[in-house]
């Protein structure tokens, strides 16, 4: 029975830069430091990558550019096993590494890998879909297309082709909800363990307020999920997310049952939705009248805690901001998606006050989000940004697509920067890479650029930037995506 819901070289020399638009290829040779160690590193082992550096080292929105913000003109990222070995100003740390291959990315400007902290794989070939807001929206497109990935070979296809165009974005990890079969997390799982990426996935559990096709039960969502968890968690890069769909589609006895998974499986994730939609909301306290609001929900059944991700959360009170900074929760901004459901506009400033701060990382939301590249990503938060009167910098913006994000995932220990130690994920854009670009940002190489204008250049990449930028995606370090192919 149907119960329908009321929602982007050449080998520089080492004496100077180009100031003229970035090559178009990019080269590895073997740096040859006057002053070889009889002890330097094993190439076999060791490899390095040369080019501008960008990346954040505390949160731009509480301390100031100086403090948040590491901007190396001609940098050197040495990397060990795949993991950050070394970093540094190229004329200060190359000679320690005489004889290790460096791939060359003069012209170029090298981020960490972005980080989706939002989105749903199953949705890919829906994406753009006419309009509907949520709950009209999920009835009418996302519960047939989910329907589909109970075959297991389709849902693999599918996955295939969603984590190629993450990578083909810049983006390394992500917070990715796979569909209530487990067929679907099994295909996910098999699909990002082959390319070594840092994923984060779980089987949705909904028992009711859906099409019966799409139905489990609260017992076989929790045995589910709990063979699933023992499966995937920690196997490799990847980790597992229990994931209720959100409140509408769970009973209290399947919300339970979840809180009960994360009691007994302490370090795996909580994944949902909160507060995305007025019609949403409105639905929730229905079916949970003896809740004081939404977010009590989720807070009765145990879900809300450091490692709980709430995707939007846009209709929340004061007390919940409050509550969720308690818990050390943390929300997902996904403003594509908010603007094209007309679900609303997202109040980064309240999540980021210092009185509630909130963890928050920049989610697409594929396929309500509109595309898969957190550069247009950032681009619409400005622009959510913009029309509350609240301002949202580049710098910001990146720290929201790379260390906000692996700090919203507890993360920030091995991803999100290049801090030694830390996995080698990292994107390499290409500031001229559309005529429009080069025009905009005048062909001038970050390497001969101030703090300040790199600034303004990463700016124009966000509002202007998409796959197009990206030149190559690096996964640990090991070339996964690049442009020329």
């Amino acid at each position: 029975m149907f119960r329908k819901l009321t929602r982007r070289f050449f080998f520089k020399s080492t004496l100077a830069i180009s100031a003229l638009a970035p090559p178009l290829t990019s080269t590895t040779q073997t740096y040859k430091s006057p002053a070889m160690a009889k002890t330097s590193p094993s190439s076999e082992s060791i490899k390095a990558f040369r080019g501008s550096f960008l990346d954040c080292v505390a949160d731009p929105f509480y301390v100031s550019q100086a403090e948040s913000i590491r901007f190396i003109p001609d940098g050197l990222l040495v990397l060990k096993d795949g993991k950050v070995e070394a970093f540094g100003d190229f004329s200060t740390i190359s000679g320690k590494y005489s004889g290790v291959p460096i791939t060359d990315y003069s012209g170029f400007l090298i981020t960490p890998g972005f980080i989706d902290t939002h989105i749903h794989y199953p949705q890919t070939e829906m994406i753009a879909a006419y309009g509907e807001q949520l709950l009209d929206w999920l009835n009418k497109y996302t519960f047939p297309t989910e329907r589909q990935f109970q075959d297991k070979s389709y849902a693999q296809r599918i996955a295939s082709f969603f984590l190629d165009e993450l990578v083909k974005n810049g983006t390394t990890t992500a917070l990715v909800f796979a569909a209530v079969f487990p067929e679907s997390v099994d295909a996910f799982f098999e699909e990002a363990e082959r390319r070594n990426l840092r994923m984060i996935a779980g089987k949705v559990m909904m028992n009711r307020n859906a099409p019966e096709y799409l139905l489990d039960t609260a017992k076989s969502s929790y045995e589910d999920s709990k063979r699933l968890i023992k499966k995937w968690h920690k196997k490799g890069r990847l980790l597992y997310a229990v994931t209720p769909r959100f409140a509408i589609t769970s009973t209290d006895e399947q919300l339970q049952l979840a809180g009960k998974l994360l009691q007994e499986f302490p370090d795996v994730y909580m994944h949902t939705h909160l507060s995305e939609n007025k019609d949403e909301v409105a639905f929730v306290k229905k079916l949970f009248p003896d809740s004081q609001d939404y977010l009590a929900v989720y807070e009765k059944a145990g879900l809300a805690g450091s490692r709980s991700i709430f995707a939007h959360g846009i209709y929340l009170s004061d007390s919940e901001f409050e509550r969720l900074s308690k818990a050390n929760c943390a929300c997902a901004f996904c403003p594509t998606s908010n603007l094209f459901l007309g679900s609303g506009l997202f109040n980064l400033a309240k999540a980021k006050s210092t009185t509630t701060p909130v963890k928050v990382g920049l989610g697409t939301d594929v396929g309500g989000g509109t595309s898969f590249s957190l550069l247009q990503t950032a681009n619409e938060a400005y622009k959510v940004a913009q029309l509350q009167r609240q301002k949202l910098s580049s710098f910001k913006a990146l720290f929201l697509a790379t260390l906000g994000g692996a700090k919203a995932l507890s993360l920030e220990d091995k991803i999100g920067n290049f801090d030694v130690g830390k996995e080698a994920d990292f994107v390499v854009l290409n500031p001229l890479a559309t005529p429009l670009l080069k025009l905009r940002n005048k062909e001038l190489s970050p390497a001969k650029s101030t703090l300040e204008q790199v600034s303004d250049q990463l700016f124009a990449l966000f509002i202007l930037g998409d796959s197009q930028v990206v030149h190559a995606t690096h996964v640990m370090g090991t070339l996964a995506y690049t442009k020329n192919g």
